[in-house]
C-alpha cells in the first residue's frame, strides 16, 4: 500500500510537471531587456562613473517594488549598467536615497546579512536554464557577497571568488562599481544573451525592489524572473587555468581531562582549483585542515533520534549544491560530515559542471586515514543530472564508502562498505510556483535485506495568499545509509501542510497575516501509526517588521524504544508506552533595522507524562558599521513524575562579532550547555591580508559547566594560507 501512495504520487507530480513547463524562457526575459556595449576603455574602480563607457552604457528602467507589495514603482530608485571588455564583467549602479537619516550596516564582514544592510545585488544566468547562476552584492558601506545559485531561488555564499568593487556615498545617493572576471564566471562560450536581474534593499523605507519585476512571495534572487543580458560580443569560452592555495598551522593542545600535556603540531597542506573550460571545475585538497572553521552552535537535546548539525568545512561546502541536494530533510544519501569528522583527511578531489546543454556532472573522491580502531575509508560520489522540460531535472547516483585500511568485522558500526544509489525527479515550473521531487534510493552493503531502501514524494504550490504542500517519504527498515544522515529508519511519513495570508491596506500599519495547519503522521508497518503532531498557529506581521507568532500544538507518540524525555541519563519510560499531550506557543520578533532589536519565545503545556515550560530569547545590538553583540538562551524546565528525571536545562550563548576593516574580523563565542555539563570558548581573529589568502588565530576551549574553572580541553591554532593565482 505504502508503495502505491508513492506511485501515484509520483504520477501526478509527473503530470503536472509535463503540464506546466511547457514554457521554455524566463518569465520577464522578452520585456526586460538590457544591451552590454564592449569597451576599450580602462575603468577604474572607485565608484565614480566618470568613464566614457558608462556614459554610454543602456541603462536600466525604474525599479520596482517586491516588498512590502509588488506593486508600483520603489520609492527609493536605482539605475544599473553593464559594460564589459576581453577581461571583466562591469556594473555600475546608482542607488537613490531620497530619505534623510544613516544607511543601515550590519558590519564590514564579507557575505552580510541580506536583511540587516542596505544593500545592491545582481544575480547573473549564464547558463540560461532559470536554475543555476551567480549572485553578487555591495551594501553601501562597501562590503561584499559573492554566491552560487541552484534550485532557481537558493544562494551558496561559501563560494568567494576574486572580484573588485567600490563604493561612494553622497548625501543624497550611493553609487556601486565593481568588476567581475570572466575566468571566475562559469558559461558557455559563444551565448549571445544571459539572464540577468538588479535588486535593491532599501531598509530606510523599508522596501525591497528590483529592475525585472517578481512576486513578494519568492526572494530577490529568483532566476525564473530574470530580465536579459544581451552581449554586444558574446564572451568567449576561456583556456584552463589553475590556483595554488597552500597552507601552514601551528598549534598547541592540551588534553587535561584525560591527564595529557600540553602537546605541539605543525602542519601544511595545500588546495588547487583548476578551471578546465568555462563550464567545468576541479577542485584537489591534500592533507587539508580546518582548525580556523567556528565551532558548532550546540543544542539542548530532547530529542529521540540523532541531532543535525551543518557542514562548515569549505571544501564540502563550496559547489555542494548538487552533493547537498540529494533526498529531503531527514533522508540525506550522503551527509559531508560523515566523512573525516573522527579521522583525518588525507586527500580529496571534486569535479562539477556541465557538457552540452543540458547535462550536469558531480564527482567527489575523498581519501581518510585510520584513527584507533577507525580504519582509512574510501568517499566516493558520483552525480549525473539531466535537465528536461525548462525547469525540471533527472538525476541518477551512486554514494560509495570502502574501507581500504585494515578490516575487520569485529568494528561495531562499520562495513567493508556501503553504498546508496538512487533516482531522483526534481520538478519546478517556469514562474517557480509549482515545485516537486520524487525519489527512490536503495542501499546495498553485506548482508543487505529486502527492506533496504527509502522513497519520497512532495508537492509545494506557492502564490501571494496561499502555499500548500504535500510531503511523502518511506524509509525501509533495512535501509542504511552510514555516509548520510537519515533520522529514523522502517516508517512511512505524511505531511501535508497549508498557509494563507491576507494583506493589509495601504493605511494600515499592519502588512499581513494569516493561519497556517501542519499535519504530520508517522506509521511504522508492523505496529501502525506511532507519531502524530497537528499545529495550527496565526502570524501577524506589520510594516514596521515586527511579527508575532501564536500557536497550538497537539501531540501523540507511542514509543518504539524505552526513552528518557531529558536525555539526562535517568529512567526511560517504557518501549511501547503511549503518551498525548498539548500546548500553547507565542514568538515575537522585532524590527531588525533597529539597532537593538530582539526575539522571545514562550511554549507551556505537557510533555509525554508530565510538564514542560520553554523559553528561548536573543538579544541584538549593531555597533554599526563595527560589529555587533548578540546573546541567545534557551530555558526548559521538564518536570516528570517519579521515578522519572526532572531537569532545568539551560543553554546561554553570548557573542561578540568585531569588523575592524572589510578585511579584519574578531570573533568571540561562548556556549554555556548544563546538559552536557559543558562551557565551551571559541575565539577567532581572520586577517584577509590579500583576496581569498588569510591569517587565522583560534583559540578554543572547554570547561565544565558547573566548574568553569576545570579545563576538559583548550587548543591554540594559527593559520597562514595565500592563493597563488
Amino acid at each position: 500500500m505504502t508503495f502505491l501512495r508513492h506511485i501515484f504520487t509520483a504520477i501526478v507530480i509527473l503530470g503536472l510537471s509535463c503540464y506546466l513547463s511547457a514554457q521554455t524562457r524566463g518569465v520577464n526575459r522578452d520585456k526586460y531587456r538590457i544591451h552590454a556595449m564592449r569597451t576599450d576603455e580602462h575603468i577604474t574602480i572607485d565608484g565614480i562613473l566618470d568613464e566614457n563607457a558608462w556614459k554610454l552604457a543602456e541603462p536600466t528602467g525604474k525599479f520596482q517594488r517586491v516588498t512590502p507589495t509588488d506593486t508600483g514603482y520603489a520609492i527609493a530608485q536605482t539605475v544599473a549598467y553593464v559594460t564589459y571588455d576581453n577581461t571583466n564583467l562591469y556594473v555600475g549602479a546608482i542607488c537613490y536615497d531620497p530619505t534623510p537619516g544613516k544607511r543601515p550596516a550590519e558590519s564590514m564582514k564579507r557575505d552580510f546579512s541580506f536583511n540587516l544592510n542596505d544593500n545592491f545585488m545582481f544575480f547573473i544566468d549564464t547558463y540560461n536554464d532559470q536554475t543555476n547562476g551567480f549572485a553578487f552584492g555591495i551594501t553601501a558601506a562597501g562590503s561584499q557577497a559573492d554566491g552560487l545559485q541552484y534550485e532557481g531561488i537558493k544562494v551558496d555564499y561559501n563560494w568567494d571568488i576574486k572580484w573588485r568593487s567600490a563604493v561612494k556615498s553622497y548625501d543624497d545617493r550611493w553609487v556601486v562599481e565593481c568588476a567581475i572576471p570572466f575566468r571566475s564566471l562559469r558559461y558557455f562560450g559563444g551565448e549571445k544573451e544571459w539572464g540577468i536581474n538588479f535588486g535593491r534593499l532599501d531598509l530606510k523605507n523599508n522596501e525591497k525592489s528590483a529592475w525585472a519585476p517578481m512576486p513578494r512571495q519568492f526572494p530577490h534572487a529568483s532566476l525564473p524572473y530574470t530580465g536579459t543580458l544581451v552581449w554586444e560580443d558574446p564572451p568567449e569560452k576561456a583556456g584552463p587555468r589553475f590556483s595554488l592555495i597552500p597552507y601552514g598551522t601551528a598549534k598547541v593542545t592540551s588534553e587535561r581531562e584525560n591527564g595529557q600535556a600540553a602537546k605541539w603540531d605543525w602542519n601544511a597542506g595545500i588546495d588547487g582549483k583548476m578551471i578546465l573550460s568555462t563550464s567545468m571545475n576541479l577542485d584537489l585538497t591534500l592533507n587539508p585542515d580546518y582548525s580556523q572553521v567556528e565551532v558548532d552552535r550546540q543544542q539542548i537535546d530532547l530529542d529521540r533520534f540523532e541531532l543535525f548539525y551543518p557542514e562548515k568545512r569549505q571544501f564540502f561546502l563550496e559547489n555542494s549544491d548538487l552533493f547537498s541536494s540529494l533526498g529531503r530533510t531527514g533522508i540525506q544519501p550522503f551527509f559531508s560530515r560523515r566523512v573525516g569528522l573522527n579521522v583525518p583527511v588525507n586527500a580529496g578531489l571534486r569535479l562539477t559542471g556541465r557538457f552540452g546543454d543540458r547535462w550536469r556532472i558531480g564527482l567527489m573522491d575523498i581519501q581518510t586515514g585510520a584513527r584507533d580502531t577507525i580504519p582509512s575509508s574510501n568517499y566516493a560520489v558520483t552525480i549525473l543530472q539531466r535537465n528536461v522540460f525548462s525547469r525540471s531535472s533527472i538525476i541518477a547516483f551512486l554514494v560509495n564508502k570502502q574501507v581500504t585500511g585494515s578490516y575487520s568485522d569485529n568494528i561495531s558500526g562499520i562495513m567493508k562498505y556501503n553504498r546508496v544509489t538512487g533516482l531522483e525527479y526534481n520538478m519546478a515550473n517556469p514562474d517557480n510556483r509549482w515545485t516537486g521531487k520524487v525519489f527512490y534510493h536503495q542501499s546495498l552493503y553485506p548482508g543487505a535485506k529486502a527492506d533496504a531502501s527509502a522513497a519520497g514524494a512532495n508537492l509545494t504550490y506557492s502564490s501571494q495568499f496561499l502555499k500548500a504542500s504535500l510531503d511523502q517519504a518511506w524509509v525501509g527498515a533495512d535501509f542504511n545509509a552510514e555516509t548520510g544522515y537519515i533520522r529514523r529508519t522502517g516508517f512511512y511519513e505524511v505531511f501535508p501542510s497549508v498557509s494563507y495570508l491576507f494583506f493589509g491596506s495601504q493605511e494600515s500599519k499592519i502588512l499581513s497575516h494569516g493561519p497556517a495547519v501542519k499535519f504530520k503522521t508517522i506509521f511504522e508497518p508492523s505496529s501502525g501509526m506511532t507519531d502524530r503532531q497537528t499545529e495550527i498557529s496565526y502570524v501577524i506581521g506589520w510594516k514596521s517588521r515586527d511579527q508575532l507568532t501564536l500557536s497550538v500544538t497537539e501531540d501523540f507518540v507511542r514509543l518504539s524504544q524505552a526513552f528518557d524525555p531529558t536525555n539526562t541519563f535517568g529512567v526511560r519510560l517504557p518501549a511501547g508506552s503511549e503518551y498525548s499531550w498539548k500546548n500553547a506557543g507565542i514568538k515575537f520578533d522585532s524590527d531588525t533595522r533597529n539597532l537593538l532589536y530582539f526575539s522571545a519565545e514562550g511554549l507551556y503545556g505537557g510533555y509525554y507524562n508530565g510538564n514542560r515550560l520553554f523559553l528561548s530569547g536573543s538579544l541584538n545590538y549593531r555597533v554599526e558599521p563595527y560589529g555587533s553583540i548578540a546573546i541567545t538562551a534557551n530555558y526548559n524546565d521538564i518536570k516528570l513524575p517519579e521515578p522519572y528525571n526532572s531537569a532545568e536545562l539551560i543553554l546561554i550563548g553570548p557573542r561578540l562579532d568585531i569588523t575592524f576593516t572589510n578585511n579584519l574580523f574578531l570573533t568571540t563565542f561562548i556556549q554555556y550547555n548544563n546538559q552536557i555539563d559543558n562551557l565551551n570558548t571559541n575565539i577567532r581573529f581572520q586577517w584577509r591580508f590579500a583576496p581569498v589568502s588569510d591569517l587565522f588565530i583560534v583559540y578554543t576551549g572547554n570547561a565544565f559547566a558547573d566548574d568553569p574553572m576545570m579545563n576538559k580541553n583548550r587548543g591554540l591554532v594559527v593559520k597562514l594560507s595565500y592563493w597563488f593565482n
